[in-house]
């Protein structure tokens, strides 16, 4: 399913919340060079501005790339074992198979059209050449446009140098008009009125301003620290101290260009004209990955030097002085730092000697929010948590990487990783969760219960991906350790996995006596277990003709998870509900799915949705609407690909699958079904949920990639299919009955208008945007 920014446009590229300044020449050169060439690396030193260029260029390419513009941010990511995991969540692939990542990623890609964004590759040179050539190699139509402050050294790599904004000359002639021609005067200007609107920079002494940008050596983070000083420094005094400060500049290697130790004695400068609490807190908060609320930083920044009610305004402070970037995500607000600036934190962090108590705080923090999430996730603030651990996703590995980078600390890590057991599962993230698991398992062979806890859900996952393989050995060790560690419920957890395990492969009275064992322990006192093993036992129950203990089973889920204003859970029982009353009550199945299928939208959890589409087909097919069914289907098959997964392991599913799909088959005819299931399968993710639950305004399905309608005119449009058929100007010309002059003019607008530079392109862009035919009827 695909992602869709503002506008209908296929990719995740985030909308400015800055002006961009300047730069037309290195757009026009990144776009001529991104059309010859498969993979362009944006080089230059930190802070000169590579990610917001790399942005404008892939947003001004966008039609280029039918399939979607893709940011994969990486300056995050410190595990190169994560970047092909990394990549396939920002394309919004679940990697649900024991497979390689990387495989998904390259099956995702291999027949689009994309643009793939990988900014910051710097500290991960290696495995970005080798990821981005194993993607060029087996995707023929991806281009890639990488950052980094070094190539990549990838074959037909192309490189472009990301120069400073020009600077004016303080010696030559200035005037107002003079000095707007210059983007580093322009782009301080703009800045300077955001913190001081009244600030005129045609009422400025044009020498001092053009001395100013010539000091910052034309840098755009420099340039927008150093705006930021206007609050309380006049334009005069900000040169001169700008000025002085590079004169005096001792620090940094002497070799480095002019232009990084300029940015370096600009951090420096910034960092002085800091309170000594606002240095503390810039260099506690830099161990934060991905951003941090104030709760967060509160808790990992006091300590010596600053007192814990200080720190909301000294964070205040630092976001005043532009060291902290504010956001708003959903009505909550976080903070981040440049990763330049976040960089010389933990260099002064480091220092200081405080890296491993700040980093030990940081850990505690996240090992407490995850506690709290497991205490509280049967409950009414189910989503509410699930975005937090999304927002936190970055901080929760560098908290699991802390722990097991010191053995004695690698059981901590087994505890955390089992506690956001239903985060992992409902984001589909469940290889990377495998990873973690594993590596915990490693470095913490001694008997525990935690020990315990991680090979039962480490085996659930295996199965979760078809991985039965792997998944037997680690429930066996599971229950050898039992009896030496103890607990109940873990006992009742191997029982649950193995009876998850005999409903997967059919065997459905193994299923029901492992799931009712389970069950008995679960309803002493363990929510979370016990809504697990009656939505299922439910279903067990009712697949294998006791329909009446199953519904029973699936009623007592639905009250207990409705006392407790539960949704997860519910919606699982809901599907098991909507699966057996199929022959039963067909408007009782679609309304229960319906209901499961709106639940498991919100939570975006893909696997639940893929089951309940699944389920929806069938009861169309069930109500004689076979057209709607087929494209159902359709949708069912484009959510399986998309998280690199497929309902055949479940062979519950797998049979009432194959049966349904022969009934619409049978009744549509070859061709109608296929129809239908092709405009199905091309709908986006929103769309099929909008469609399956027959929104309103919603009825018809929306091609996957339609984009934004034609900038082309009837007659232009006619020329670009000709052009996508390889006719030339004269040919167009003999077959439009026109002069080869107008078929020319026709061309040269074109491309033009679609912002294309070759033919060929335009033949990609015709045949991208085809017109989808219409919907099927029932």
């Amino acid at each position: 399913m695909t992602a869709r920014s503002g506008g209908g446009r296929v990719g995740n590229l985030p909308t400015d919340v800055t002006s961009f300044v300047g730069r037309r020449r290195e757009i026009t050169e990144a776009r001529r060079l991104l059309a010859s060439s498969r993979l362009l690396t944006l080089t230059g030193p930190g802070g000169v501005g590579k990610t917001r260029l790399a942005l404008r260029v892939a947003e001004a390419a966008r039609r280029s790339f039918p399939d979607g513009v893709w940011l994969i941010e990486l300056a995050d990511l410190s595990d190169p074992s994560l970047l092909a995991h990394t990549t396939a969540e920002a394309l919004g692939l679940h990697v649900e198979t024991s497979g390689d990542p990387v495989d998904l990623v390259i099956d995702h890609l291999a027949a689009r059209t994309s643009l793939l964004v990988l900014d910051n590759c710097e500290h991960l040179v290696e495995p970005c050449a080798l990821f981005v050539a194993d993607l060029l190699r087996s995707c023929p139509r991806l281009t890639v446009l990488a950052t980094g402050r070094q190539s990549l050294g990838v074959y037909g790599e192309s490189i472009q140098l990301v120069p400073p904004l020009p600077v004016p000359d303080p010696d030559g002639e200035l005037s107002t008009e003079v000095l707007a021609r210059y983007d580093s005067v322009v782009l301080f200007a703009e800045r300077a009125r955001a913190v001081l609107p009244g600030f005129d920079p045609g009422a400025a002494d044009p020498q001092v301003l053009a001395r100013l940008c010539r000091e910052l050596d034309g840098i755009p983070l420099a340039i927008e620290l150093a705006a930021v000083w206007l609050r309380a420094l006049s334009l005069g005094q900000l040169e001169e101290r700008v000025a002085e400060r590079y004169r005096l500049l001792t620090t940094g290697p002497r070799s480095a260009p002019t232009r990084q130790r300029t940015l370096r004695a600009l951090i420096d400068w910034s960092h002085d004209l800091c309170s000594r609490p606002e240095q503390l807190l810039w260099a506690r908060a830099s161990v934060f990955s991905g951003g941090f609320d104030l709760e967060a930083v509160e808790a990992v920044g006091g300590g010596e030097g600053v007192a814990a009610e200080e720190i909301p305004d000294l964070v205040r402070s630092l976001v005043d002085k532009s060291i902290l970037i504010r956001e708003e995500q959903g009505g909550a607000v976080r903070y981040r730092m440049l990763e330049t600036v976040r960089e010389y934190g933990q260099e002064r962090l480091a220092a200081a000697g405080e890296d491993p108590a700040v980093r030990r705080r940081h850990r505690d923090w996240y090992a407490d929010l995850i506690a709290r999430f497991e205490a509280e996730w049967i409950g009414s603030e189910q989503e509410a948590w699930l975005a937090r651990l999304q927002h936190e996703h970055a901080n929760l590995r560098e908290a699991l990487r802390f722990c097991l980078d010191r053995p004695e600390e690698a059981v901590v890590a087994l505890r955390m990783a089992t506690e956001i057991d239903e985060y992992w599962s409902i984001r589909g993230i469940n290889t990377e969760a495998r990873y973690w698991l594993d590596r915990a398992l490693a470095a913490s062979p001694e008997p525990s219960r935690e020990r315990v806890s991680a090979l039962c859900l480490n085996a659930w996952y295996a199965l979760l991906q078809g991985d039965t393989k792997a998944a037997l050995p680690l429930l066996a060790e599971a229950e050898e350790l039992i009896d030496a560690v103890g607990g109940g419920g873990r006992a009742a957890f191997v029982a649950q996995v193995r009876g998850m395990a005999a409903l997967f492969s059919g065997d459905l009275d193994r299923a029901a006596v492992l799931l009712g064992e389970a069950l008995d322990t679960f309803r002493e006192g363990r929510p979370r277990g016990e809504l697990f093993a009656l939505s299922m036992l439910g279903l067990a129950e009712g697949l294998r003709g006791e329909r009446a203990r199953g519904l029973a089973h699936l009623e007592e889920c639905l009250t207990l998870a409705g006392r407790r204003g539960e949704v997860y859970w519910r919606s699982w029982a809901l599907w098991a509900l909507a699966f057996l009353e199929l022959g039963h009550d067909l408007d009782r199945a679609e309304a229960a799915a319906k209901e499961a299928l709106a639940v498991h939208g919100r939570m975006q959890s893909k696997l639940g949705a893929g089951f309940t589409l699944e389920t929806l087909a069938w009861v169309s097919a069930r109500q004689g609407r076979g057209a709607r069914a087929a494209t159902l289907f359709g949708a069912v098959a484009a959510a399986w690909r998309q998280m690199g997964a497929t309902p055949d392991g479940f062979l519950p599913v797998a049979a009432a699958h194959r049966h349904h799909v022969a009934l619409v088959r049978e009744a549509l005819g070859g061709e109608r079904f296929e129809t239908a299931f092709r405009q199905g399968e091309r709908m986006t993710a929103p769309r099929a949920l909008d469609y399956a639950l027959e929104t309103p305004g919603a009825a018809k399905p929306e091609p996957r990639a339609s984009g934004p309608r034609s900038p082309l005119t009837p007659r232009e449009r006619q020329v670009a299919e000709l052009l996508a058929e390889g006719l030339s100007n004269k040919e167009i010309a003999a077959r439009l009955v026109v002069s080869t002059r107008t078929a020319e003019t026709h061309v040269d607008h074109i491309l033009s208008k679609l912002g294309l530079t070759s033919r060929a392109q335009v033949a990609a862009w015709s045949a991208a945007h085809d017109p989808a035919p219409s919907p099927a009827a029932d």
